[in-house]
């Protein structure tokens, strides 16, 4: 059975997929998630509601799927490998450009307001974007630990993606801007890093 899946779910390319993709990330900006449905993207990409399912099983799935292949950060993190975790982090944000992160700070606080009211939404994100993008982290942080950069007993490892995420959530509701690479290499030289016990200098 999980063969026969797995043969359903392989028939769609690549380059289909991230067409797809792209439309619901595009529908979500335009209606919202409440307000997303499979008819819809079905429409927007002339494909069936059908297949669809199939291959994602619901709007759930598809929409986090959808947003972790839009994100170049958890996406091969653990490739990046610049001989240091500052050099990493660094390299990290500036695979975004700032209009990119505009756009994906606005869609990320809509999601955040569907995701207290969804559980199936909730379920998907924590299954396809935040546990897969929790384990790059702790990747990265282990070949700082291996390079003698971090201390594996430091309690600020626990707390990686938290400094992250909250740095680039916070700029748009205190400072009232979107994020920027200059934002986010400044709050990572003065809050990620030394909370690590990294020195920036």
């Amino acid at each position: 059975m999980a063969e026969a899946v797995t043969t359903r779910r392989s028939r769609i390319t690549p380059e289909r997929e991230a067409e797809l993709y792209e439309a619901v990330l595009d529908l979500l900006r335009e209606v919202g998630y409440d307000a997303l449905t499979m008819d819809a993207v079905a429409a927007r990409t002339k494909s069936s509601k059908a297949t669809l399912y199939r291959q994602w099983g619901g709007k759930a799935e598809l929409v986090a799927k959808a947003v972790r292949h839009s994100k170049p950060g958890g996406i091969g993190l653990s490739e990046i490998d610049t001989g240091s975790l500052r050099g990493d982090l660094h390299a990290l944000t500036m695979r975004s450009d700032d209009c990119e992160m505009e756009q994906n700070s606005a869609l990320m606080r809509g999601l955040a307001m569907a995701v207290h009211s969804n559980p199936d939404l909730l379920q998907s994100f924590r299954e396809h974007l935040i546990e897969p993008e929790m384990a790059e982290f702790r990747r990265v942080v282990q070949r700082a630990i291996d390079r003698g950069e971090v201390r594996a007993d430091n309690p600020a490892i626990g707390y990686m993606m938290h400094m992250m995420l909250g740095g680039f959530a916070a700029r748009t509701m205190i400072d009232e801007l979107p994020p920027t690479q200059e934002f986010l290499i400044s709050y990572i030289d003065a809050v990620v890093l030394p909370a690590l016990g990294v020195p920036t200098t």
